[in-house]
């Protein structure tokens, strides 16, 4: 069985290579949706039965792994040195500093590599995040999958 939960978040970045105005600084409304694949839970008065996994438990290890992290952040390339030193300077700054070019693909691959440890074996039975799908605007996504 898959369920899938979606969250959104609000987020800064760039891509310094780019050949057009993905370049500069800019935001997005980006949209994570977590699809995870297991057992429906049958245990008799367990209060996950008939579930796979509680709605609200998702999204409270997403936020705790991942969204409460990258909302209202600028997600950066650790070597775009320019903005890197930018952000340094400003006082209180939220920034994330990323191994990778914070594209919609690098992303999503990094948002499964965080989360998917955190799924796995939840509820005492077997449990694995099957797909991170990453919306950087509604008609723009990537998903990474297992």
């Amino acid at each position: 069985m898959q369920i899938t939960r979606r969250l959104e978040f609000d987020a800064g970045h760039r891509i310094p290579d780019h050949k057009s105005q993905c370049r500069n600084l800019h935001g997005h409304r980006y949209v994570i949706e977590i699809t995870l694949e297991g057992e429906i839970t049958e245990t008799q008065g367990d209060a996950a039965c008939g579930m796979v996994m509680d709605f609200s438990d998702i999204k409270a290890i997403a936020k705790a792994r991942l969204v409460d992290a990258w909302d209202h952040a600028f997600l950066v390339y650790r070597h775009d040195q320019a903005v890197v030193d930018f952000l340094a300077s400003l006082p209180n700054h939220k920034t994330v500093i990323l191994d990778r070019i914070p594209t919609a693909e690098n992303l999503a691959q990094i948002a499964f590599d965080l989360l998917a440890p955190a799924y796995h074996d939840h509820y005492g039975k077997q449990l694995s995040l099957h797909k991170i799908r990453l919306y950087e605007t509604p008609n723009c996504w990537a998903e990474a999958f297992r």
